[in-house]
């Protein structure tokens, strides 16, 4: 049985200072100075005393869904508030993530359990090796089960100790990870997997407030909802909530018709992840007069493809 003595995480306020801007430029290996030089691989908006660079993860897919390979940069076109932005940064690399592994453990989740289990195993076993995760399990409160890892048999075993009891806190579960990304991840790349069987009846945070917290650090989020046993009215109040969370990111949602359908999904999760362009600019509008800048993303080439990015960030000084 799990022991739920560990004490949950306070949300922490990350200072962005000289040597996490060093670290960073070194991750690409040149000063990010202005437009035309080169910044981090974050989808976090990087501010500092010359320049603020925001970073975009953008997945490019055709009509059917599949992945959109070996673009050029001249096919990208990124607008803040419907403004054409000068490109900094231009990657299509396979580079390590920080994953949060966000997994409902509320009573309704028993029968589905070691199929999520499983599926949540398979995906750290398809992403980069040089990935790091950590899980936190949720049902009236939010838990950290283990701690930033890349041992697959230490995650799988601390999925194994979850016992589902309980009600359904995931907004607060997505909050402390995010939290906790932001102030432990070694990568700047960051992103939250969290699975479900149920509306939220649990938690603290508004999910307006999480949907800020998510884009401002850049994280992205992919959701699964196992939401056939749902009545239609949490089942469509759980929809709306997902929707918000993995839209304003540039993530994904499923709606898999039972477990066994979560196994594929976690496959396609973990390609979606390892296989997209990473974008940055640094605004023509260098005002931080803390407003919403929205953020559009636009692909020219052969078929029309669509493009997911998170929608915007607010332009506030650094935290």
């Amino acid at each position: 049985m799990r022991r739920h003595n560990e004490p949950s995480l306070n949300t922490v306020v990350i200072l962005l200072s000289t040597a996490m801007l060093l670290g960073a430029i070194l991750a690409f290996g040149q000063v990010a100075a202005g437009p035309g030089t080169r910044a981090p691989d974050s989808g976090e908006a990087v501010f500092t005393t010359e320049t603020r660079l925001v970073a975009l993860n953008v997945t490019v897919t055709d009509k059917s869904g599949h992945l959109v390979p070996n673009l050029p940069e001249s096919a990208f076109r990124v607008f803040e508030n419907n403004v054409v932005q000068p490109i900094s940064v231009f990657k299509h690399e396979d580079v390590p993530v920080s994953l949060a592994l966000v997994v409902d453990s509320s009573g309704s989740m028993r029968s589905k359990q070691r199929g999520v289990d499983a599926a949540v195993v398979a995906l750290v076993k398809d992403s980069n090796p040089q990935d790091e995760s950590f899980v936190v399990d949720f049902n009236d409160r939010a838990f950290l089960d283990v701690d930033f890892t890349s041992d697959v048999a230490v995650l799988g075993k601390a999925l194994d100790n979850v016992e589902p009891q309980g009600g359904t806190a995931m907004r607060d579960a997505i909050s402390m990870s995010i939290s906790h990304l932001r102030s432990k991840a070694r990568h700047d790349k960051k992103a939250v997997i969290v699975v479900t069987d149920g509306n939220d009846n649990a938690s603290t945070i508004r999910l307006d407030s999480l949907v800020k917290m998510a884009q401002q650090d850049g994280v992205l989020i992919y959701a699964i909802g196992l939401l056939n046993e749902e009545d239609s009215s949490a089942a469509g109040m759980a929809k709306r909530a997902l929707k918000a969370l993995v839209e304003s990111t540039g993530g994904q949602v499923f709606y898999p018709r039972d477990v066994s359908a979560v196994d594929p999904i976690a496959h396609q999760v973990a390609h979606d992840i390892r296989n997209q362009y990473s974008i940055a600019y640094t605004p023509l509008d260098d005002k931080l007069d803390g407003t919403f800048r929205a953020i559009r993303v636009t692909v020219k080439a052969p078929g029309n493809p669509n493009v997911r990015t998170r929608t915007g960030y607010w332009a506030t000084p650094s935290r």
